[in-house]
Formats: C-alpha cells, structure tokens, sequence
C-alpha cells in the first residue's frame, strides 16, 4: 500500500482517551496508523491533559500549542480563537498534505488564505450552536448561562466558515441530516471510532445499576443529579456513578442515601470493570446532539442498558436498549431488568447492529479514500 500523509489537528490531547470527543480522535488515529497512514498530529494542550508518549507510538510527528485561555476574539466562538497558534499555520505550510481538523473548535486556519489550495477536511463532533444552545437552557447560573448563549450565537454565525472544508464528516446520521441542506455532498456520515473490535458482555446478572461521565461537564452533571434525585433515591436498588470533576451538589446529594456510591478519578480500566459487572447500565442524557461515544463502549462491553430518547436518537442503536423518559419510567424499568440475566441472544443482537455500522476497519477505509 502506497503510504499516505495526513496533518491532524486536535482540539485537546487525545490520550488517555477517557472522554467523548477524545475517544473518536484517539482510535481514529489508531485506525490511520494501522493502515499505514503517517500522521502529523497537531493537539492543543491546555488543563491538566499531559503530553503523551502513546501518541508517539501512532504518529511520526507530534506537536504541542497551548490553549491561551484569553485570547478572545469577539468575532469568533472562544472554543476556536482560544486554539489560534502562528506555528500550526507555519508547520501546516512545510507541505502539501491534507489537513483533518477535529471539531470545529481547531478550524481557526481552516479559512485562512495560506491553506486555499489545500485539501481540508472537518470532523464535526457535534452540530456545535445547537449544543450549547441547550447547555444554555440548562444552565442556572448567569455569568455560564449568558456565555453558553453567546457561543451559541457566535458558533451558527462561524458554521459558515465550513464551505472552506472539501469534506465534512458527520458522526451520526442526525447531524448529516442537519449539514446536508447547507454543504451539499461535501458532508459524508463517518460514525464514531471506538476501543472495542469485539462484543465483550457477559451474560449472567449482578446487583447494581452504573451510570459514568466526566462529571464537570454540565450535560453529565444534571444526569447524575436527575438520576440521584429522581430515581434511585426512590428505590433501594445500589446505584455507583463513577468520574471525574464532581460538583459539590452531586457530592452532597449521593451523601443522604446509604444505596447509592461516588467514585472520583478512577482510571478508565476500573471504568470499563464497572461497565462490565453491572445489571443495568442506566444512561439519560438531555443533549440530543452528536453520539454519545460512552452508549457504543457500554453495548461493546456491558449488560442492559437503559436510556431516554434524546440518549438514542437517529443513532440506530434504539433496539439495543430500553427507553424510559420519566423517572417513574426508569423506576419500573430498572425493577425489571434487575431481575432478567443478560443472554447470549442479546450478545448476537449487539454483534448484529454495531459491526455492520461501527466497525472502525471497515470505517477509516471510507476516510482514507479522501487522502
């Protein structure tokens, strides 16, 4: 195979690759590298994500650029005049490679004059104003809520910045649906890469429901809460959340019932065990934007699953959960599962939905065609 190049420019460090948008970049640099792609990655460094050498193992080159957190441009969406850096532009310029620019947060450059004859791409991780309109909505605060707002507007304003991209890849099906009006056949569906080339489940049943996330983030914050409040504060059966970041509130919520466990900053081997061992593996969300990357990990990995609709919709994975979108619902719904064993009729049901659509070989192929 004729080797191909490709710079890659990254929104954070892909690695450890233990949340969302970072789990798609980091196996899909794997999947590159495995079929002989050389990658030049370029990832902006900022909070306390390290420089990796695991990277190295993948990429030929890895640079680093730090976020300036203050380097705010009024005309533009922070999460991308926060990730500007002249030396990305220069090394970008040292050849005639194609660029992938992940998330519209690194395409500071993608519309820069420089780089007009070159072929770009754009990984859309999510339809990025209509995320944090919601996160606006949900917000309570007003200094956070009045910046999600004004995000959001600044973010529809740039959306038109994505014609200087020769193709665009959506992650699900949703957001294609969404891009299509506006970019034509530059968009293409690209579904999310992933950890996991096999369905690992175990059959059998255990005693406790699991719910994880990276607990800062607002979107995951108010699901734990709804779920302590609202649900298995109901009910007697063991609840663990596990993650990082946790609010005080959370901290103080899961203090008042003896059922239910917080776990903070454990590694993601531990996560993928408790994944793996629990009866129910119970995942609201009220972001219905993107995929959510943790929903493909659990059907790889754990036993039931239990979500509303905004968690499943237009992903196709639908028939592989149990949908519940009030409490009461998830309070029946959790009383029934805990008292099915997970079977081997629905391991095969897994293994026949996601490797016909979330098979990562069979998926990067579609990507290195545009290389």
């Amino acid at each position: 195979m004729e080797l191909k190049h490709l710079h890659i420019v990254a929104f954070d460090v892909p690695y450890p690759a233990n949340y969302g948008g970072v789990i798609d970049v980091f196996y899909k640099i794997k999947s590159l590298h495995k079929f002989g792609v050389q990658i030049q990655l370029h990832l902006f460094q900022y909070g306390d994500r390290l420089p990796q050498q695991e990277l190295e193992k993948y990429c030929v080159q890895v640079t680093y650029y730090k976020r300036k957190a203050f380097d705010v441009r009024f005309w533009l969406p922070y999460i991308v005049s926060t990730r500007s850096a002249p030396e990305l532009l220069a090394n970008l310029l040292k050849d005639d490679a194609p660029i992938l620019f992940e998330a519209i947060h690194s395409s500071f450059y993608m519309s820069h004059p420089a780089l007009q004859s070159r072929f770009k791409m754009l990984r859309m991780h999510n339809i990025e104003h209509d995320y944090y309109k919601l996160l606006a909505k949900q917000e309570s605060g007003l200094f956070k809520k009045i910046y999600y707002q004004t995000e959001a507007f600044l973010l529809g304003l740039y959306q038109q910045k994505l014609h200087h991209a020769q193709a665009i890849f959506a992650i699900s099906s949703n957001d294609l649906q969404k891009l299509a009006p506006e970019f034509g056949k530059k968009v293409h569906l690209l579904p999310a890469f992933h950890a996991n080339d096999s369905i690992k489940s175990k059959t059998g049943q255990s005693d406790f429901c699991f719910y994880h996330g990276k607990l800062s983030v607002a979107e995951n914050h108010h699901a734990a809460l709804f779920l302590v409040n609202e649900v298995f504060s109901k009910i007697q059966t063991k609840f663990i959340i596990a993650g990082s970041g946790a609010h005080l509130d959370l901290k103080n919520a899961v203090q008042k019932y003896p059922t239910i466990t917080l776990l903070e900053n454990i590694d993601q081997e531990q996560i993928n065990q408790l994944v793996a061992n629990a009866q129910i593996n119970v995942m609201p969300t009220f972001q219905p934007t993107g995929i959510k990357l943790k929903l493909i990990n659990v059907l790889y990995l754990g036993r039931h699953v239990l979500v509303n609709n905004e968690m499943v919709q237009a992903t196709g994975l639908e028939a592989l959960t149990l949908i519940a979108n009030t409490a009461e619902e998830m309070q029946a719904s959790i009383a029934q599962l805990m008292e099915i064993p997970f079977s081997n009729e629905e391991i095969e049901n897994r293994k026949a939905v996601l490797n016909s659509y979330f098979d990562t070989d069979v998926n990067v192929q579609q990507l290195i065609q545009f290389l």
